[in-house]
């Protein structure tokens, strides 16, 4: 063998062993990975649990349902904060830190006590003090919301948006008092004496031993005030008690409907859970069902399902359950009041029951007051016929329209609050485009008169449609 030969076979040996090397290396970490994979494979499972607080070194926990005191792993100590989710070995030392949990007991927020605590009730009637998760870095809830809660360890989670039931409910501060409500003075009077005067004078209540209204039903044809008065009895309940605000808690009747067995149900309760809720802060609140007559007609009168039969008694129930909250109103409304199934309307209950009934010349000349006023551009020359006197003009104005719409006995069984707004809008409608068109400037009496016509012109085209007239 030559020496060229010799230093062939001396590089061909080192490249074998430099491979030989290298397949030793992989066998070498896959053996590792699969020690790694196998400690892991049969490590003791590890615990879930909830950081509480801190303990000088330690750190105090809830597992399943028990409280302890554990050490800490260093690498895991830093960012700790009261309910986070964190995971024990089998010595229960908390060795690192896990995703919170996204499922819980629904509770709604009955009071807020402090920064992060907060007075919850669940199933029923069960109230409970819980911590609020972040409530210290400024996450906020309010009266009524609906959080997550663990009942094992006292904790409560973000607020849940319950769009199934919110979108049901319209809640808002009425910035509706009397003084804008016309042609129903009597009505608001006695009002106020079922709902202001047991809130403004309580001892005397109970001094006489008299339970004050639950509630009470508005009916009477449409468009004659029925909701407006709703919201101006939430506005005047806030003055009456002394609060800074009032809750009007608006249901829309027809939507609350649901074809699921149940549902409806459940949303009843949500909603009075809800008054319940914002009523313990000692605010005022009104639940006000719209169209009454088509959610709790007559038990029996179902033509299909006969969804009566459940979700009536579900109303009587929490009616019922309302009577220990003086601050909680239920107001309903309805132009079928006949419809409405008896024992909601049995004194104890809607035992109130006030009509709103169409208004005669006088009530129509109070309503029309309320939207034709004297500080409105108003015709010139009618103005100057009364001597500059604004208010004159304006009270003519509106006797006139009056003496037009009443020209005839049939008229007044077409009239309502809205019909008279709506005339007054198209009169000032008229005005405008007579004003665009090159003509003087402001509402006048032949506006009006001709905005009367027509709103009574199309009253009774719905009517002859309505009752086959034609």
């Amino acid at each position: 063998m030559t020496v060229v030969d010799a230093q062939d076979t001396i590089a061909a040996l080192n490249k074998r062993n430099g491979e030989l090397q290298r397949l030793l290396e992989v066998a070498r970490d896959q053996l590792g990975e699969m020690r790694t994979t196998l400690a892991e494979m049969s490590a003791p499972p590890q615990t879930f649990a909830t950081f509480v607080q801190w303990a000088d070194k330690h750190a105090d926990i809830v597992a399943n349902g028990r409280r302890m005191r554990v050490a800490v792993l260093p690498a895991v100590a830093d960012g700790l904060t009261p309910g986070d989710e964190v995971l024990l070995n089998a010595m229960s030392v908390i060795v690192g830190v896990a995703q919170p949990e996204r499922a819980g007991q629904a509770a709604i927020v009955r009071e807020v006590i402090d920064d992060d605590r907060i007075l919850v009730v669940s199933r029923g009637e069960d109230e409970r003090v819980v911590i609020l998760i972040g409530g210290d870095t400024g996450v906020r809830v309010h009266e009524g919301d609906t959080v997550i809660m663990d009942p094992r360890t006292g904790f409560a989670s973000q607020k849940v948006e319950r769009t199934g039931v919110e979108a049901l409910l319209l809640e808002e501060v009425p910035d509706v008092d009397y003084s804008v409500i016309g042609g129903l003075g009597d009505q608001i009077e006695r009002i106020r004496d079922a709902i202001e005067l047991p809130l403004r004078y309580p001892e005397l209540y109970r001094e006489h031993v008299l339970q004050p209204p639950k509630g009470m039903l508005l009916y009477g044809p449409p468009g004659c005030g029925k909701t407006l008065i709703a919201k101006a009895v939430a506005h005047s309940l806030g003055e009456a008690t002394g609060s800074d605000r009032s809750y009007f808690l608006s249901v829309k009747g027809p939507e609350l409907l649901n074809k699921y067995v149940g549902e409806t149900e459940r949303y009843i309760r949500t909603i009075f859970e809800r008054a319940r809720a914002k009523a313990h802060t000692g605010a005022p609140v009104v639940v006000f069902f719209d169209e009454m007559d088509a959610l709790f007609r007559a038990r029996g009168a179902g033509v299909s399902s006969d969804m009566e039969t459940t979700i009536v008694p579900q109303l009587l129930t929490e009616l019922d359950g309302v009577e220990a909250l003086g601050n909680v109103i239920v107001i309903g409304a309805s132009n079928r009041e006949d419809m409405i199934d008896p024992a909601i309307l049995r004194p104890g209950r809607l035992d109130v029951k006030i009509e709103i009934s169409r208004p005669d010349p006088k009530a129509s000349i109070d309503i029309l007051a309320k939207y034709l006023t004297d500080d409105l551009p108003l015709d010139v020359g009618e103005v100057a016929r009364h001597g500059g006197d604004r208010r004159a003009t304006a009270a003519a104005m509106i006797a006139a329209s009056v003496a037009r719409l009443f020209h005839d006995d049939d008229s007044a069984r077409y009239m309502s609050g809205a019909l008279l707004r709506n005339m007054v809008d198209r009169a000032k409608t008229r005005a405008i485009k007579h004003h665009v068109g090159g003509g003087d400037k402001g509402v006048s009496t032949p506006h009006l008169l001709a905005a009367a016509d027509q709103e009574l012109h199309e009253a009774r085209s719905v009517a002859a449609r309505e009752f086959g007239e034609y």
